[in-house]
């Protein structure tokens, strides 16, 4: 049978505005995900397929977000951490080791393990990216019904010309991180 093994990766830490999602997967071996990848990695349609097949398909799955005004507060990686925990927290109990994309870990309440660039290598992290990117995307999506100005559609919150035009033409929104340089310099 062999470990319950969960998967846990975020999303969202370069953007100037929204939330960090996290995710964390236990895959199904009964029911394996053929051509997961990092998120990155994939076409928009193709993430939300592979989204539908894991939430249909993983044994269990999860997601944690951490706001802006506990990013603002706590810094990014504080944050994104925080974001882990709170998916790892809703998985069942059963879950003997974690694997956790990048080079530090939550606190988690089973053994764990940081992998750089696990999200190249581990299918469970590839598909908590992936769960955890779809999600992040679709907010910021109605975001940008809610903030059409913005551009939130297109860039998702990162830092790019029209995002930082659109700051500079229209000012913050609550959702823009007032400790990321281009919103701490429109507060100062």
């Amino acid at each position: 049978m062999g470990l319950t093994i969960a998967g846990l990766d975020e999303v969202g830490r370069g953007p100037i505005a929204g939330p960090v999602v996290a995710a964390a997967v236990v895959l199904n071996r009964a029911a394996p995900i053929v051509g997961l990848r990092d998120s990155k990695a994939l076409s928009e349609p193709k993430r939300r397929q592979f989204d539908l097949l894991i939430r249909e398909r993983s044994t269990t799955w999860a997601l944690g977000r951490a706001e802006v005004d506990e990013i603002d507060r706590m810094n990014i990686l504080q944050a994104s951490l925080l974001a882990m925990q709170r998916a790892f927290q809703q998985l069942r109990p059963d879950i003997e080791l974690a694997l956790v994309d990048g080079n530090r870990l939550p606190e988690l309440s089973c053994p764990a393990e940081f992998l750089i660039k696990g999200d190249q290598r581990v299918g469970a992290i590839q598909a908590a990216s992936i769960l955890a990117k779809v999600a992040r995307d679709a907010e910021m999506c109605a975001l940008d019904e809610t903030f059409p100005g913005y551009g939130f559609a297109q860039h998702k919150g990162y830092p790019t010309q029209a995002h930082l035009k659109a700051l500079s033409d229209y000012g913050l929104t609550p959702h823009h991180r007032l400790s990321f340089g281009p919103c701490k310099a429109l507060v100062t």
